[in-house]
């Protein structure tokens, strides 16, 4: 079977990497604390506003009976990046995690590429109703390779762009950098994706 044309399993691919509501849980407190940095260069109101924000989020999902999955990692995770932040004292330290998790996926995504077991395969197959079997089909396994590089390729980018930015403690233009890599980068790579996907037959048997 081909995923041309397999809008559903589309959805799954693109909602088991974040999906719309992942992107905007923990998106938007990145912006809310950028917003209120701007105005009131107040590191403290900046990272409680975000706190709210990322709150709101979590309630919201809650109230509409919506997967928490995705509002409440976001809601961790500002947490911790406003831990770093009032520890340092520091605005950028705001965004330190970020740069330490895109550290780790860029590795994790490289040695299970290496070693012959993409993190993809692994979380996407079950997923697809395939499990661990795309292992015995070697376009299947290339394909999840291939896309693991992609989102290799992304989490370098990030770093490559925004780690001098906090060594050089612009905190707006890497509020600014994070955002715009963030959102759009995400779409991209969840949507190439599966554009390579699609094209392998998923392994039943």
């Amino acid at each position: 079977m081909s995923y041309e044309g397999h809008h559903e399993d589309r959805e799954k691919v693109i909602g088991a990497l974040g999906g719309t509501r992942g992107v905007i849980d923990s998106g938007v407190p990145s912006i809310i604390f950028l917003l209120f940095f701007n105005f009131s260069h107040n590191l403290n109101r900046s990272v409680i506003a975000a706190l709210i924000s990322s709150a709101i989020l979590t309630i919201a999902r809650l109230v509409k009976r919506e997967t928490l999955q995705h509002a409440i990692s976001g809601l961790i995770g500002v947490g911790i990046c406003a831990l770093f932040s009032r520890h340092s004292g520091q605005a950028k330290d705001f965004y330190l995690p970020g740069l330490i998790i895109n550290v780790a996926y860029a590795i994790l995504y490289a040695v299970t590429n290496l070693i012959g077991w993409p993190l993809l395969g692994i979380m996407l197959g079950p997923i697809l109703g395939e499990d661990l079997k795309w292992r015995l089909n070697p376009a299947r396994k290339a394909a999840y390779i291939r896309a693991g590089w992609l989102w290799c390729g992304l989490f370098i980018a990030r770093l490559v762009v925004q780690y001098p930015l906090y060594r050089a403690n612009q905190v707006n233009w890497l509020g600014t950098a994070k955002l715009a890599m963030g959102y759009p980068l995400f779409i991209l790579a969840a949507w190439w994706t599966w554009l390579i996907l699609r094209k392998v037959p998923t392994v039943k048997k």
